[in-house]
């Protein structure tokens, strides 16, 4: 474990001291982002309930957050959810930690554990579709930066949703501002599966 994992676990072990009635551990800023704005428009307060969205750094790291807030350690609520490319990472992390074997994503789910296909950004522009996440990206004054995207020659021909989503991962902290963008212009009634499965199980 390196310095910043160490320091920000021994983190949420003092909030989860302090209020421990669960947790839900992500793999980065971006996905904090869109939990919670997510539990703001179905009217919730995370802070109020005492419910902590963590990032954790990476898939890499589950198994450590699992040992030390899981049955073998503080034994809180937990949650989670990954990318499909590090749900191997995911589920191994909750068989490590004594929590089922051999494990198949129902059981990860039935455990509050949610995969996202491809990613959080592949959800999200499934879900509100790519004219609405266009006028998203064009209310954020970066159309024409999308534009110039397009017309990259490694991205020709791709389907309008795979250059968003690259679009997304581009430029610093793009992918995390527009997390929370994308929810925030939902139809609740068209949340991802993952996002909603998540937040109901805490």
């Amino acid at each position: 474990m390196d310095k910043k994992q160490r320091f920000h676990l021994a983190d949420v072990e003092r909030a989860v001291e302090r209020d421990p009635r669960g947790v839900v551990l992500v793999e980065g800023i971006s996905d904090q982002f869109a939990l919670e704005a997510l539990a703001e428009r179905r009217g919730r307060s995370l802070d109020v309930e005492g419910i902590s969205v963590v990032p954790i750094g990476g898939a890499q790291a589950i198994a450590r957050f699992l040992d030390q807030l899981g049955p073998g350690g503080l034994d809180v609520r937990l949650a989670g959810l990954c990318d499909a490319a590090e749900e191997g990472d995911f589920r191994r992390g909750l068989e490590r930690a004594g929590l089922g074997s051999d494990l198949t994503r129902a059981d990860m789910e039935a455990l509050g554990f949610y995969v996202c296909v491809v990613d959080l950004e592949d959800e999200l522009i499934r879900a509100l579709g790519a004219a609405s996440v266009e006028q998203v990206v064009a209310a954020e004054g970066e159309l024409g930066s999308f534009r110039t995207l397009q017309k990259q020659p490694a991205w020709q021909g791709r389907t309008v949703e795979e250059q968003l989503r690259r679009f997304m991962g581009s430029a610093g902290k793009r992918k995390i501002r527009y997390a929370r963008l994308l929810v925030e212009a939902l139809d609740l009634s068209r949340v991802p599966r993952p996002l909603d499965g998540v937040l109901a199980r805490v």
